[in-house]
């Protein structure tokens, strides 16, 4: 029909003797036949055609019908006699073109559903190919092999951790931390929950009670927590990021198209991904950053901007919000950020004055106490009863004089747990018996050192002091010894101090000096003095004034000192003793050599735990008094 169409607009076209209102009604004719009625009826609403199709001028008719014919796109006013056998000429040739295509689709269908019955099988094969492989996705054999591994790893549990098996479940089994712990669960259990800083040194429970502190506030109807609330744990010496921000798994980052990982189908359409990071995981919750110190000092600052905003800002050049193509939960990203409103407990080995200022003001602070010979003891008898072991009479008390942190404390039980079953087959279903025999075994595969008490204490020693140091908030005694010879010549003398000690130390020296002349009235350039702290450690501070200036005077009037007293303070030129920083540590570390009685600086006294036992506390002004309680 259409081959016959084309032989009629032909004819039509080579009719140049008709009139041209006779061209004008065949060339309508024509197009009759070609555009249906309904299309036809549309393009003369669709183009305001119908006066023009209507009108009895033919020009009019002409036009109208050359706007039909090209759809819209034909001549723009009304032709006249000048070119209207021009345009009637356009009108045929487009029409011809129009009936042409069709006449090659149809041709086309034609030899495609020829083809079609041809292949008709083969074309049903690959179409019911391309469903089965739809509906199983981007998975084959060798994928699902690998997942059946992966699951049937997983099913496996080889490996029950002791570290974990003996954790602690609740406040009563954090042993020695009374005081940490009151302090940790009046801060975050609270209507208004603060951000805190955990001090202390490793191995006494500070992760764990964060997190049984948490436990505790959720029961409480006056938190804002749920059962929802997360405790996200994370270490602050293993977080990294990239300053492009590719990758912060503590705040989140985005992942544009243009670098590897965001989604395929996403990638494809130029849309940024965002990840989330801990702090919205966090989000309701606890935030606790395992030694916060070490974290990154950018992303310190950073850390501080999301706990004043409580939301994460993300931000990509690629990210347009009126591209439509764009998830809705990506938007939602962008423009608003996500919430990251939680409490933040960091926990640190370090002192506060090395832990960002910023920050430090942002958190109240808590310290954690080190554990004493006893609470070692208490861990280890807990211990040993979750693993349903027997210990012979003084194996806790030994493996205390080993360690000073319950970790390590635990780590040497499991260690003599397994050398006894694997060299004497228990049964199991019965307690395990642990005997002395058997620690000193892996003491010594293990080559464990005992932390030593100080020996001959009770006896007195001219020139011969024991200091106190703390570093990392672990207490310890400084050996410190004076010699005074009077110099060969008078105003000749000397002050010697080993240069490892450090420079304040050497300074709490010519201090002592100045103070022994005014207390003695004897004047030290008349005398070579030589000061040393055995063993050449470094005493971090001025606090060993005290102690190497009652050293000093010992040497110089010949009166020997009690040996099994410790001191520590700072000394002016005036003599009088001044307060000094980690008093409780220095005090349980003197506990644990030994001493029996420590001198403190009298501002210091506070700060003394009223229920410690064991040792005596003396708090002094002046350095009479020190010399007083040493030279009894």
């Amino acid at each position: 029909m259409d081959k016959n169409l084309l032989e009629d607009i032909a004819k039509s076209m080579n009719a140049n003797d008709l009139p041209f209102e006779s061209e004008v009604d065949i060339l309508n004719e024509l197009i009759k036949k070609i555009i249906s009625e309904g299309v036809l009826e549309a393009r003369l609403i669709k183009y305001s055609l119908r006066k023009y199709y209507n009108s009895q001028n033919s020009y009019e008719r002409l036009y109208a019908l050359n706007k039909i014919v090209s759809e819209g796109k034909g001549i723009e006013t009304v032709p006249n006699e000048s070119n209207g056998e021009e345009v009637l000429k356009s009108t045929k040739n487009t029409l011809v073109n129009e009936v042409a295509k069709r006449l090659m689709q149809t041709q086309i269908e034609g030899e495609v559903e020829k083809i079609l019955l041809e292949r008709q099988e083969s074309i049903m094969n690959e179409m019911k190919l391309g469903i089965i492989n739809k509906k199983q996705g981007p998975e084959n054999s060798k994928t699902k092999k690998k997942l059946e591994d992966i699951q049937k790893l997983d099913a496996k549990s080889t490996i029950n951790n002791i570290q974990a098996q003996l954790r602690p479940n609740n406040f009563k089994e954090i042993v020695g931390q009374e005081r940490a712990i009151k302090a940790i669960l009046s801060k975050i259990a609270s209507p208004y929950p603060q951000h805190v800083i955990l001090y202390g040194p490793p191995g006494v429970g500070k992760t764990t009670a964060a997190r049984v502190a948490l436990e505790e506030a959720k029961k409480l109807n006056h938190t804002p927590y749920d059962e929802d609330s997360k405790f996200v744990e994370v270490d602050g010496t293993t977080l990294r990021w990239d300053h492009r921000e590719i990758t912060n798994p503590l705040l989140g980052s985005v992942h544009d198209p243009i670098y590897q990982g965001s989604k395929k189908d996403l990638a494809e359409g130029g849309i940024p991904e965002p990840k989330l990071g801990l702090v919205t995981e966090a989000h309701g919750g606890v935030l606790f950053i395992d030694e916060i110190g070490e974290l990154d000092t950018i992303l310190q600052n950073k850390l501080l901007k999301v706990l004043e905003d409580k939301r994460v800002e993300f931000s990509s050049a690629y990210y347009d919000p009126d591209d439509e193509s764009t998830p809705e939960y990506i938007k939602y990203i962008f423009d608003k950020g996500a919430p990251a409103d939680f409490v933040l407990i960091g926990a640190t080995t370090r002192e506060p004055h090395e832990i960002n200022p910023a920050l430090r003001s942002r958190c109240a602070e808590v310290y954690f106490e080190p554990l004493s010979n006893k609470d070692i003891e208490s861990i280890v008898e807990n211990a040993a009863t979750k693993i349903n072991v027997q210990l012979e009479d003084g194996v806790a008390e030994e493996i205390s004089k080993y360690t000073i942190e319950g970790r390590k404390a635990i780590n040497i039980l499991s260690d003599v747990y397994g050398y006894v079953l694997c060299n004497k087959s228990p049964d199991l279903s019965e307690k395990v018996d642990i005997t002395k025999e058997d620690l000193k075994e892996i003491i010594a595969i293990s080559r464990l050192v005992p932390i030593e008490k100080l020996k001959n204490i009770d006896k007195k020693e001219v020139g011969h002091i024991y200091g106190l140091g703390v570093a990392g908030y672990i207490g310890s005694t400084l050996e410190i010894e004076a010699t005074v010879f009077p110099a060969k010549k008078k105003g000749t003398g000397k002050v010697r101090f080993n240069e490892t000690a450090g420079s304040m130390a050497k300074d709490s020296v010519f201090n002592a000096a100045t103070v022994i002349r005014n207390l003695t009235n004897k004047d030290i350039s008349d005398y070579d003095i030589h000061v040393n702290v055995v063993g050449g450690g470094k005493i971090d501070g001025p606090s060993a004034g005290t102690a190497i200036t009652s050293c000093i005077i010992s040497s110089l009037q010949d009166k020997p000192i009690r040996q099994d007293v410790a001191v520590t303070g700072e000394i002016s030129i005036t003599g009088k003793v001044k307060p000094v920083g980690g008093v409780l540590e220095k005090i349980y570390g003197a506990k644990r050599s030994g001493i029996k009685l420590v001198i403190i600086p009298k501002d210091n006294e506070k700060e003394v735990p009223k229920d410690i036992e064991g040792i005596e506390i003396r708090a002094i002004e002046t350095i009479d008094e020190a010399i007083e309680l040493l030279l009894e």
